[in-house]
């Protein structure tokens, strides 16, 4: 079984968000859900992000490294939306990541400094007119699906942004199922 390192979107932990992390760790992970936004939740993304942007994107980043020290290097990192950052970021520079789950955004590995360690399989999920990704993270998915041997891009019809969090209007209970389906596979490959 594997121990995950989730980080959550930017309208915080969610109910929907926990709920994600409660049915990763009822098939027999380890999942840690660090709150990087101190107890905030945002009923709007626009909201969320503004406060991301009020707290800086690098604290963002040192809080979810942070969050990582007290754990064990041997790690899936993922991530939904803004939590993307951190988990890719440590993915990429933290020895002994096991793999990367990376939910509604992604990053041109050069953003880190480092290129994708040799062998850590990375999965990609996203909505293909995700007004959120349609553009830069969407390119740099397609870009982290073709130069990483071990990497899986997964678009899904539709144009919702979170859509794997149930408690919120973005919510897809088809396309839902179908990534906690192919996370839950890749989860349990990791050995």
């Amino acid at each position: 079984m594997a121990e995950v390192l989730l980080f959550h979107h930017a309208q915080g932990q969610t109910p929907g968000f926990l709920a994600f992390a409660d049915e990763l760790g009822a098939s027999g992970h380890t999942v840690h859900t660090p709150d990087l936004y101190d107890g905030k939740t945002f009923a709007a993304l626009d909201e969320g992000v503004g406060y991301a942007k009020q707290v800086g994107f690098d604290t963002i980043l040192e809080r979810g490294r942070l969050a990582a020290e007290s754990l064990p290097n041997e790690l899936v990192y993922g991530g939904f939306s803004l939590g993307v950052m951190p988990a890719q970021m440590l993915a990429q520079t933290r020895p002994g990541a096991e793999g990367a789950l990376l939910f509604s955004a992604a990053f041109p590995t050069s953003e880190f400094g480092h290129p994708w360690p040799q062998g850590v399989p990375l999965q990609i999920h996203m909505m293909e007119d995700d007004e959120w990704v349609v553009g830069e993270d969407l390119e740099a998915a397609r870009q982290l699906d073709e130069t990483i041997e071990s990497a899986e891009l997964f678009l899904y019809p539709g144009d919702r942004h979170l859509f794997a969090d149930n408690s919120l209007l973005d919510y897809d209970e088809k396309a839902a199922a179908l990534l906690r389906e192919r996370v839950l596979a890749f989860l349990n490959g990791i050995e």
